[in-house]
């Protein structure tokens, strides 16, 4: 493939599986310069929402990928058309970079898709998937065959117990998943933290400080107290 084809990209980086996976897909496609990951937290304690991973962990994993980390913080008491508008000034810097492709982890959920579509287009750039339509067990068995390391930092309780917190995704946690959760958790049964694979130089660093150690809402407000996380620094 030429280099007339490549388009320049960011990466949306949650460090999560999905993403990392992704982000790997992309690499080895020959379809994209990804120049940057681009992180959002929370305003206050600098944490990415739901994956409940600090910003330093973010930056290690940065690291040791070779990428830069862009982090945007947003203050979660702010409308989500404030949101939105703050969203989109920064994706429109990004264009004025050059990137014209912001790529996601997304696998198969088509609101999701389409309303990321919608705001990237309304910057003037697109959107792209590497990982879209590929399902949840190809999805896992790409991610363990590849040499991923991932541990749970999340859970919805009403569907998980804490005792999948802090577990190293493999093949006996997949199989210990209950049945009606997906497998990538990609309703928001569970997230996760990438330490190791194939995108990284080195292992990423860290240690688990304290499980189950919180209950928090999603993003959207819905499930106050339904989601435990554990504590990695």
């Amino acid at each position: 493939m030429g280099d007339a084809q490549v388009k320049k990209a960011y990466f949306n980086w949650s460090g999560g599986k999905d993403s990392a996976l992704a982000l790997d897909r992309a690499l080895q496609s020959g379809e994209y310069d990804v120049s940057l990951l681009f992180s959002t937290v929370r305003k206050g304690d600098a944490r990415l929402a739901m994956h409940e991973t600090g910003v330093d962990l973010l930056k290690r994993q940065a690291a040791s990928i070779g990428l830069p980390l862009v982090v945007w913080e947003w203050d979660t008491s702010s409308s989500v058309e404030a949101y939105r508008a703050a969203m989109g000034r920064q994706v429109a810097r990004f264009k004025e970079m050059g990137i014209e492709t912001a790529l996601f982890g997304d696998l198969y959920l088509e609101e999701l898709r389409a309303d990321r579509e919608r705001h990237c287009a309304a910057s003037g750039i697109e959107a792209a998937f590497p990982l879209w339509g590929m399902g949840a067990e190809r999805v896992m068995e790409a991610f363990v065959a590849a040499g991923f390391k991932a541990v749970v930092t999340c859970v919805d309780s009403s569907l998980l117990g804490a005792e999948f917190l802090g577990r190293e995704i493999d093949e006996g946690f997949l199989r210990d998943l209950p049945p009606g959760v997906d497998l990538c958790g990609e309703r928001g049964e569970y997230h996760s933290f990438v330490f190791d694979g194939p995108i990284f130089q080195s292992p990423v660093p860290f240690q688990m400080v304290e499980r189950g150690c919180g209950r928090s809402a999603d993003p959207a407000g819905i499930g106050a107290g339904r989601y435990r996380h554990c504590e990695l620094v």
